[in-house]
């Protein structure tokens, strides 16, 4: 048993995402469990969609059929989630839940990192990950939306600019 909280995937009826995710959040409530269960999601997107020729905005799940629940495991916890109407079980070999990786986690964009930008356009940066690890070089274009930032570095005499995500590099003191 781990005591940080983690990303569960819950398998539920199909269309019952909404009222489990609910439900355990009003179990969450009345028995007290926020120290446990942390957060409940329901991942959505915005889609068009075109019916008899109009145009309409349309909420849609993501993944059918699942409920994303941030949580401590403990006996207390799975029983709590286990037991809502509506969940079939957690995501995992036998009944064993298995938690999402940090990768998993971030390719669903199930939490969004916010980074701390301390560089400005034509400061100097170090280079502090991937294969430039080590490498200072002056910040072009910053996009932090994207989680971008072109740094030109000199190799072999030669200016190169170089894409590379914003926490791979640290302003220089």
């Amino acid at each position: 048993m781990s005591d940080t909280a983690r990303w569960y995937v819950v398998h539920t009826y199909s269309g019952y995402e909404n009222k489990v995710a609910t439900s355990i959040e009003n179990a969450v409530e009345n028995r007290k469990l926020h120290d446990l269960i942390c957060e409940v999601r329901v991942p959505t997107e915005m889609v068009t969609e075109i019916k008899d020729n109009k145009k309409r905005e349309v909420e849609r799940k993501i993944f059918p059929g699942y409920v994303l629940v941030k949580m401590i495991m403990t006996d207390d916890s799975w029983y709590v989630v286990r037991n809502i109407r509506g969940v079939t079980g957690f995501v995992g070999p036998g009944s064993k839940p298995v938690p999402l990786t940090e990768e998993e986690v971030s390719r669903l964009g199930v939490e969004s990192k916010q980074i701390e930008v301390n560089f400005a356009v034509g400061d100097s940066v170090r280079v502090i990950d991937g294969y430039l690890d080590g490498f200072i070089g002056v910040v072009d274009q910053l996009d932090v939306e994207k989680n971008l930032v072109r740094v030109t570095v000199s190799m072999m005499g030669k200016d190169v600019p170089v894409e590379l995500e914003l926490d791979q590099v640290q302003a220089l003191d």
